[in-house]
């Protein structure tokens, strides 16, 4: 298996409070207990080295509403491997990494009027910045698991963008990892994000295709 593929599914699982994965022949699947996600399956091979027919045997058994496929492959390569039921989010993400240097952890400025808070809970830390009237302005959060880190739910209200909020974000949970031990930062990333974190020195290992099984009956309703 690709070393930051499972540092990144070991991060995420405990930064969104989601079940141990469960080591598998191909990869790892994951409880989640959501309605819009259920569980996932994580594929743990990244770029040339991903099967068609490890990825479709993978597939194949999911008759669910709402389980996902995260395969580390182009959308347009993984969407001719899976069914008809497959909703392929059409916008490719992306695995990328950092060091946790000096340079990656250095303090950013808050801009005036704008007010940076954060907090640990567990092994999460979260990092919240309001604006000057107490909305959102943006936020993200850091899980640190021995010597990486997995960046997680990075988002910068639309009201406030362009305005470093981003990047304060960033590098504040990356010196937070740091000063915890990690040394090396890993995502799974948008297309949104992407230019932001390589702006800060992030680099891309892998794109990533989402799938997620649309099922055979009506979508389900939450309840309580």
């Amino acid at each position: 298996m690709d070393d930051l593929v499972r540092a990144w599914v070991e991060g995420w699982a405990v930064s969104r409070g989601a079940a141990e994965p469960v080591a598998e022949e191909w990869g790892w699947s994951i409880d989640v207990g959501q309605t819009e996600q259920v569980s996932r399956r994580v594929v743990g091979a990244v770029n040339g080295a991903v099967e068609e027919a490890v990825v479709r045997g993978v597939a194949a058994p999911v008759t669910g509403y709402g389980v996902w496929l995260k395969v580390f492959a182009h959308p347009e390569t993984v969407g001719g491997w899976l069914g008809p039921r497959w909703w392929i989010d059409p916008a490719p993400g992306c695995l990328m990494s950092v060091p946790l240097t000096p340079a990656a952890t250095r303090p950013a400025d808050v801009p005036d009027g704008y007010r940076l808070r954060g907090w640990t809970r567990g092994a999460v830390t979260q990092v919240l910045v309001t604006a000057p009237d107490g909305a959102l302005a943006a936020r993200g959060q850091i899980t640190p698991t021995g010597a990486t880190a997995v960046l997680d739910r990075v988002e910068t209200a639309p009201a406030h963008r362009r305005r470093g909020l981003g990047a304060l974000v960033v590098r504040t949970l990356q010196r937070t990892a740091a000063e915890h031990g990690a040394r090396t930062g890993v995502l799974a990333g948008t297309p949104d994000g992407r230019a932001l974190y390589e702006a800060l020195g992030w680099r891309a290992a892998a794109p990533l295709t989402s799938a997620k099984h649309l099922g055979t009956r009506e979508r389900p309703t939450a309840t309580g």
